[in-house]
């Protein structure tokens, strides 16, 4: 994928992301210095990452018919650790975790 186009792919999913979780897309996000992060949301900064094919063992593990987890923990050797779930399932946990904290 030529430079213009996967840099339109990218700034597509960060707006798509942002809308998902009423969050706001990060102008020059990686462009320039004060500009950090893609999307600002959920009290959160995050980096979006899409590939085509990139996470396909991420996605199998999640699917698993057998086992049906709801999230992947991952560590790798003297990193920490990582969740990973899909995100109507984050959505659920941080509506839950709102409605106990009364907000």
């Amino acid at each position: 994928m030529s430079g213009k186009k996967s840099r339109n792919k990218g700034q597509r999913r960060e707006r798509e992301f942002a809308k998902l979780i009423e969050g706001r897309r990060i102008p020059l996000s990686g462009a320039q210095e004060g500009f950090e992060n893609d999307v600002q949301g959920l009290g959160l900064n995050w980096e979006v990452k899409a590939r085509k094919n990139g996470f396909q063992t991420l996605y199998k593990w999640l699917e698993d018919e057998r086992e049906k987890p709801d999230a992947l923990a991952l560590k790798a050797d003297r990193k920490p650790w990582l969740v990973v779930l899909p995100l109507e399932k984050f959505l659920e946990l941080i509506g839950t975790c709102d409605e106990e904290q009364g907000r």
